[in-house]
């Protein structure tokens, strides 16, 4: 506990069982009265609290904590390391253990966690004797806070657990192995703002890197010296404020039709703390042929991985912008920002206006997310689970503020949403967080209503309920000849379980009822559910096809 403290820990999320319950009687004691140092939040699931552990983190840009026992517990945090470590998010896994005497015995609840983790995380380790565990605990907070951030697993055999030390802080500042902030290249500076300087259609690609790395006023200063359009990834969309005049929208797959024909056009692409995931290139045959490609990332494993890269400038963006920024000329690229304009209108007659302003019909998941966002005055932080429900809400959702979204983006994990929304209300206590869940996705974490009634955590649930799993029902109809194999779902009556939780509840069946309504649960103090009828068939547009060009995408099919 003190190793905890020295971190800085305030909020651990967690589960006991009996190869942790050493820790959890320990920690019986320093969470009341006089001794008081955490916050213990009672998840319902272990992969719970990694979700939470992720929301946590995101939203307050601290390093989230989950505590679980050893087996199965430790486990069900697997897949939320995997999402942790794709998605760049700082999180530290406690997890108890047998003895070190009963390792490879098949003891009750054994499993082999370090080597389970070691390939989905930054680092796993097995803290053996308790003379350990004060290093073991800081060198896994300083491997998962700085560089890229990520996930680090600590496996806490029992015997460690109780034998009896002296606490001695030993704090890590250094890892001989690991260098977190490569050293800036006043070369490959120079030569990407020469690239920019002489470019006539620049266009960059704002990934999450620059909000993990609290660069968005350097990006502000440098986008808008050179005055370079950029489009944001889907977890770097709060990383610039929707409403800057050089925001032209997001990127990939369902991103916005403009931003994403136009890097088939630019001249020079400077890709911002992002990876060139598959959702964003299209097919990498003909992804930006036409174009230099500056890479500005923290991580050198992402230079030239997907897309190689004419000028590579390894640093940590709130360090490589500026001083891109000062070599830059002051520039105006009026006429290429003017060409984006024909095609975000495009969108907008065909795509975004009958999304968010139905007029008949059931209700469409477009309209209730911009009921919301408009609700809300852009002060709300987005959550969202995966699937049709993640892509209409980070479309049409606004982003005014930093660290506004909870995403799984990587690793694409249903069940995420409901537990990190439950992270986020304890990460930044004093934003309203608004969880956008489908019928799937509200299901896969359902037990997490538990934690949320017993903490009244709150966390203003919009359930979406089309009664299918939309995005796959969609890729079935578009490319499996509308054969809609085991997607239509029979769903509950989330009113009953509602009342069983104790959480205020209201279902909405018609739109005329709809903006009351948000307006109701908005102002309700604590936890609610909002299910939202929506039309079995509504399709998330524009599309790239997957595996297609990107200046293939549909606006209609």
């Amino acid at each position: 506990m003190l190793a905890l403290k020295a971190e800085g820990v305030k909020t651990i999320f967690g589960y006991p069982g009996g190869s942790i319950m050493p820790v959890y009687d320990a920690l019986y004691d320093y969470t009341r009265g006089e001794k008081k140092a955490f916050d213990h939040i009672l998840v319902r699931h272990e992969q719970g609290a990694t979700h939470a552990a992720e929301g946590f983190a995101r939203v307050s840009g601290e390093v989230g904590v989950c505590i679980v026992t050893s087996g199965p517990g430790a486990t069900n945090t697997i897949t939320g390391v995997a999402d942790a470590m794709i998605d760049s998010t700082p999180i530290v896994v406690i997890a108890g253990q047998v003895p070190i005497s009963a390792l490879g015995t098949d003891f009750f609840q054994e499993v082999d966690l370090v080597g389970l983790a070691q390939p989905i995380s930054k680092w796993s380790y097995q803290i053996r004797h308790a003379k350990d565990i004060a290093w073991a605990v800081s060198r896994a907070f300083f491997i998962a806070r700085n560089g890229r951030p990520g996930p680090v697993v600590l496996d806490f055999p029992k015997n460690a657990q109780t034998e009896l030390v002296d606490f001695h802080l030993e704090k890590v500042d250094f890892v001989r192995s690991y260098i977190p902030y490569p050293k800036l290249n006043a070369e490959a500076v120079q030569a990407a703002a020469d690239l920019i300087n002489h470019a006539e259609r620049p266009l960059a690609l704002v990934g999450q890197g620059v909000e993990l790395g609290n660069a968005q006023d350097e990006l502000i200063a440098f986008i808008e010296k050179g005055d370079i359009p950029a489009g944001r990834t889907m977890l770097g969309l709060s990383a610039l404020p929707s409403t800057h005049p050089l925001n032209v929208g997001m990127l990939g797959m369902h991103g916005n039709y403009a931003v994403n024909l136009k890097e088939q056009e630019c001249d020079v692409l400077i890709a911002i703390g992002m990876r060139f995931s598959d959702r964003v290139t299209g097919s990498l045959k003909t992804y930006a042929k036409q174009a230099k490609v500056i890479h500005l990332d923290i991580d050198k494993s992402e230079i030239n991985k997907n897309v190689r890269a004419d000028v590579a400038v390894v640093a940590d963006c709130k360090e490589s912008l500026p001083a891109i920024t000062a070599l830059l000329n002051k520039n105006d690229h009026s006429a290429w920002r003017e060409s984006f304009k024909p095609l975000d209108e495009k969108e907008r007659v065909k795509v975004i206006e009958p999304a968010i302003h139905p007029t008949e019909g059931p209700l469409l998941m477009g309209e209730v997310v911009n009921v919301v966002a408009e609700a809300t005055q852009g002060d709300a932080i987005l959550v969202t689970d995966v699937g049709q429900n993640q892509l209409f809400a980070t479309r049409y959702f606004k982003y005014p503020k930093r660290r506004s979204l909870c995403t799984s983006g990587g690793l694409g994990t249903m069940g995420y949403g409901m537990p990190a929304a439950i992270g986020a209300t304890f990460g930044s206590p004093d934003r309203t967080v608004c969880c956008f869940m489908g019928d799937g996705g509200f299901q896969m974490c359902i037990e997490e209503l538990g934690t949320i009634m017993e903490q009244q955590a709150p966390v203003k649930m919009i359930l979406m309920n089309n009664n299918y799993l939309g995005n796959v029902r969609q890729w079935q109809d578009m490319f499996w000849n509308r054969r809609k194999s085991f997607t239509r779902m029979m769903n509950p009556c989330y009113e009953a379980i509602a009342q069983g939780y104790g959480i205020p509840y209201e279902a909405v069946t018609d739109r005329s009822t709809l903006v009351a309504a948000v307006n109701r649960m908005l102002a309700t103090k604590g936890p609610f559910i909002l299910e939202c009828a929506i039309r079995e068939e509504d399709d998330v547009l524009p599309m790239t096809p997957p595996g297609s060009n990107i200046e293939n995408m549909l606006l209609e099919f």
